[in-house]
């Protein structure tokens, strides 16, 4: 959010619950003291990825139900190329 409204920081303490309602759906805030930005608050993503993941392998593919670790471990092995 380019121009993120700005609240004062006694606002911010008064009514503490009102913005985290606020910031969790979606909103983003400047706090300021004495006329001086301070912090920003901004929502953060619960697993803290942004939402960015990476497939490195599909164990489903192995046993739908459930893989032993041996046999992840020898396909992550595979994948990478490394027979220790």
């Amino acid at each position: 959010m380019a121009n993120a409204p700005i609240i004062g920081l006694k606002d911010l303490r008064e009514n503490m619950e009102e913005y985290i309602n606020k910031v969790k759906r979606g909103r983003e805030f400047t706090v300021i003291r004495k006329s001086e930005p301070v912090f920003k608050i901004t929502p953060v993503d619960m697993w803290g990825d942004d939402g960015v993941w990476e497939i490195i392998a599909d164990f489903r593919e192995l046993n739908e139900k459930g893989t032993p670790a041996r046999d992840v471990l020898r396909a992550l092995q595979k994948n990478n190329g490394s027979h220790r």
